[in-house]
Formats: C-alpha cells, sequence, structure tokens
C-alpha cells in the first residue's frame, strides 16, 4: 500500500507549553483530506500540538501551516525530500506566499484543498505531481467526514459548518484565505456528522457560528433545532461576533442545544480602537455598553470566553493597564490577550510593511516570531519592550490563581449554571498552563530584530 503521512507542525516556542494541555482542537483539515484519499493507501496524521514529530516513512507527505509553524513546515518538508519523498503544502501561510512555499515543497495546494486533492492524489500516481493547486471557494455541499480515528486521542470533538466572512478586519487573514462571503453546509450534513463524532464535547470551528443578518442567524437556529430535534446531548462551544446578544431566539436555541460558551472576539474597550480594525459589530454594542451584551448571553446559562487585543496604534500604557482592570472586570469567564499580529495577507500586515514597521524581515525563518505573544510589528506609542511587558503583567493578572477562581464563581452565578462555569474555568486553567509566564521567556532568548 502507499503511504501517506499527513503533518501538523508546531511552533518550536509552544511546544512544551502544547504538550502540557489536557486538551486540544483535532487537524479537522487533515482529517478531511484524509477522507479523500483512496482506501488503497495507508494513513497517518501527525500533529505536533500533541505528540513530538518522529520520522516516519511515506510516500507522500503532506503538511499544513500557520505562518508561525512554516519555518518548522519547511524543516519537516527539508527532511523527506532529502530521501526522495515528495512533499506538498496547504493551508493559509502557504496560499498567502506560494512563491515562497514552493521553494521548499513539491506542490503547493492554494486556498481550500478539498476540491483539488484527489487530483494532489491522482497526478501523484502517475508521476505527474504539479507545483500549484488552486482550490478556491467551493460549495460546502457532501463534504466527507473526517477520519477521526486517525486523530489524537486527547483531541475534543470539533465540526466546521461555515468558512468565509465579509467583515474584512484589518488583522484578519480569514476574508482573504476563505473569501468574503458566508458559505454553509447543508443542516443536515452537519447534524450527521454530529451524530459520528464520539467525543461528548464539541467545539465547532466556524469563525462565527452564528454569522450576520437574517439568513445566517435563521440558518444557526435550524441547526440548532436539528440538535435538540437529534437528541445529541452534547457540551459545544464555539466563535461568535458580539451581535449574537441581540437576537434572544438564538441563545435560547443554542443553549439548549448544548452550547455552553461562546468565544468572542471583545478585542477592545475604546470606540477609537474598534475603529482602527474595523471591528463594527463590537462599536454597535459599546454604545449600548459590552456588560450588557454579556447579561443576555449569560441569562440564558451561557459562559463567554473573551479575546482581548494589546499592541493597537491607538493603545498607550496606560490605556492598556485599564483594559487589563477591564478584563476582570467587565463580566467575561474566561480571557486571553493577544499582541497584535501582521501576518501575510491582511491589510494590516500590507500597512506595516509599507510603513517599515515590521520588526522582523529575514524570511522564512523569521516567520517563527509571528504569533500572538511576541510583538512582530513597530508599536506606535510605545517600545516593543513596554509592550512586551505590559502583555506579561496582562498575563499574570487575568491568569492568577484568585481572578481564575473569582471568574468561576461569577460565571456560576450569572449563568445559574454548572457546565458553563466549569467549561470557563477548565479553558482559563488550560490558557493559564500554555500562556502564563511564555512572553517572560521569549523576552529573555529572543534574537535582536531586523534593522
Amino acid at each position: 500500500m502507499k503511504r501517506l503521512l499527513l503533518i501538523k507542525p508546531v511552533n518550536p516556542l509552544y511546544a512544551q507549553r502544547a504538550l502540557k494541555s489536557n486538551a486540544g482542537v483535532p487537524p479537522v483539515a487533515l482529517g478531511i483530506l484524509a477522507a479523500l484519499t483512496p482506501k488503497d493507501w495507508k494513513l497517518k496524521i501527525i500533529d505536533e500540538n500533541f505528540a513530538p514529530f518522529q520520522y516516519t516513512d511515506a510516500d507522500l507527505v503532506g503538511l499544513t501551516a500557520l505562518t508561525s509553524t512554516a519555518p518548522r513546515a519547511y524543516e519537516i518538508a527539508k527532511l523527506y525530500r532529502e530521501k526522495g519523498i515528495p512533499a506538498v503544502i496547504g493551508g493559509v501561510h502557504a496560499s498567502m506566499l506560494p512563491d515562497e512555499a514552493r521553494q521548499f515543497v513539491d506542490s503547493v495546494v492554494i486556498g481550500e484543498a478539498e476540491g483539488v486533492w484527489p487530483n494532489v492524489i491522482a497526478d501523484f500516481e502517475a508521476g505527474n505531481l504539479q507545483s500549484t493547486y488552486r482550490g478556491g471557494f467551493p460549495e460546502l455541499k457532501n463534504m466527507p467526514i473526517p477520519r477521526y480515528e486517525l486523530f489524537p486521542r486527547r483531541c475534543f470533538g470539533a465540526v466546521q459548518t461555515s468558512r468565509g466572512c465579509p467583515m474584512n478586519c484589518e488583522f484578519c487573514s480569514v476574508t482573504a484565505f476563505n473569501g468574503n462571503r458566508y458559505r454553509h453546509r447543508p443542516v443536515e450534513e452537519v447534524l450527521d456528522e454530529l451524530e459520528k463524532i464520539p467525543k461528548k464535547v464539541v467545539f465547532f470551528l466556524d469563525d462565527n457560528i452564528v454569522g450576520h443578518g437574517k439568513k445566517n442567524e435563521q440558518r444557526a437556529l435550524a441547526l440548532f433545532e436539528g440538535m435538540i430535534r437529534r437528541r445529541l446531548k452534547k457540551f459545544w462551544f464555539g466563535q461568535a461576533s458580539m451581535n449574537c446578544a441581540d437576537n434572544e431566539t438564538v441563545l435560547q436555541y443554542a443553549a439548549r442545544s448544548g452550547c455552553v460558551m461562546l468565544m468572542i472576539g471583545v478585542e477592545a474597550e475604546q470606540a477609537d480602537a474598534l475603529r482602527e480594525i474595523n471591528k463594527a459589530a463590537n462599536l454597535r454594542a459599546l454604545k449600548k455598553s459590552y456588560q450588557e451584551a454579556f447579561r443576555q448571553i449569560h441569562k440564558h446559562g451561557i459562559a463567554i470566553h473573551g479575546f482581548f487585543m494589546y499592541g493597537l496604534d491607538v493603545d498607550t500604557p496606560d490605556l492598556l493597564r485599564r483594559r487589563t482592570e477591564f478584563i476582570n472586570t467587565c463580566g467575561v469567564d474566561a480571557a486571553r490577550i493577544s499582541i497584535v499580529c501582521p501576518f501575510p495577507g491582511t491589510r494590516l500586515y500590507e500597512r506595516m510593511r509599507e510603513e517599515g514597521r515590521l520588526r522582523y524581515t529575514d524570511f522564512p525563518q523569521d516567520w517563527v516570531h509571528y504569533h500572538f505573544a511576541e510583538v512582530a510589528q513597530q508599536p506606535k506609542l510605545m517600545t516593543p519592550d513596554v509592550l512586551e511587558k505590559l502583555v506579561s503583567e496582562g498575563h499574570r493578572q487575568i491568569h492568577r490563581a484568585g481572578a481564575v477562581w473569582s471568574r468561576f464563581f461569577r460565571a456560576l452565578r450569572a449563568t445559574r449554571s454548572l457546565p458553563p462555569a466549569v467549561c470557563a474555568l477548565r479553558t482559563s486553567l488550560r490558557f493559564r498552563r500554555v500562556e502564563l509566564g511564555l512572553v517572560d521567556n521569549l523576552r529573555k532568548g529572543q534574537p535582536e530584530p531586523a534593522r
């Protein structure tokens, strides 16, 4: 049998912390490619978030990479190519910079891979592997169910029901990679897949499970009603925009279908900061107050995992100190701080490049610095060292034991339900293990930025 090895690399800076985490998101994209591979192939998936990479012989290697994991992907590809084994790479980074990726692999898949993967396999079998395949933005009907049996045991369940986003926030590459319109899978197909997921806890991978506008809200309702009708009895969490608080019916059915937590990009508590990144939904919520939106979500027994950005152009040291205080008092039940990062494919990256504000430019090896815990761009109103110090202080304050347990009991009171409070607590403890002290370690060991 031919042997296909599918690999998801990890940024070495995160490797040990990822391995110490209790659970994580399964490599669903690789599971889908495995399902699309002919049955006469022997398959293996390696995800470095769960186990260190060990060389495994193969006839063909497929890799997926984010920007910060691209150097590691290229390193693994080189290892196999030196042994005469072809390597194919896809994912958001290779799709944004295919000419770079092509230097390190035999073939690059640009865009969503499902529509072209059978061609990749057929061409390889015919000895005619192409240097480039373009996946485009296919409709999401008849999607194969991922090969769950190939995933690491410590994964929780995961399913994706939609792709694309019309919002085009400056810092986000979703629009560039998945297109500017929501594409939905048929609800019944999603429900069929959910029935086959053995895990009790499921993560919806959608960038926004509810979406924007009445049509998308109705589609979300149909999904939640279907989960109730089929008695799937899953606990689930997923990403949503602040606008989800505007529709009580959506929240009611989300909770009844098993929703215990929504992950919401709060980003900032100031209108100037939100305008900078084109976060229109949050600007509307801010007029009423975030706390009111949070109360509406809590009222239906759903916890909130808030994501916050540090290092926007309008940010000052005093403002970031107040943002840390805001995180601890605003009503979110778990929180994560991210440093603004200019990823290729985003408008932010183009602006930082044009303004000469990229701190690391020796590519591809410097892509290892492009993640949410390092300052990859020159801040406007403070030095990089000051920003890193403020982020480190913020991590210590929001992840200290007292703050974590205070949010747990607050979530228990606000939601009047144990499962969402426990979900938020576990999330807080997981991020505490993974992230607490990471910025300090980076500050001690990172190389000098390119001048």
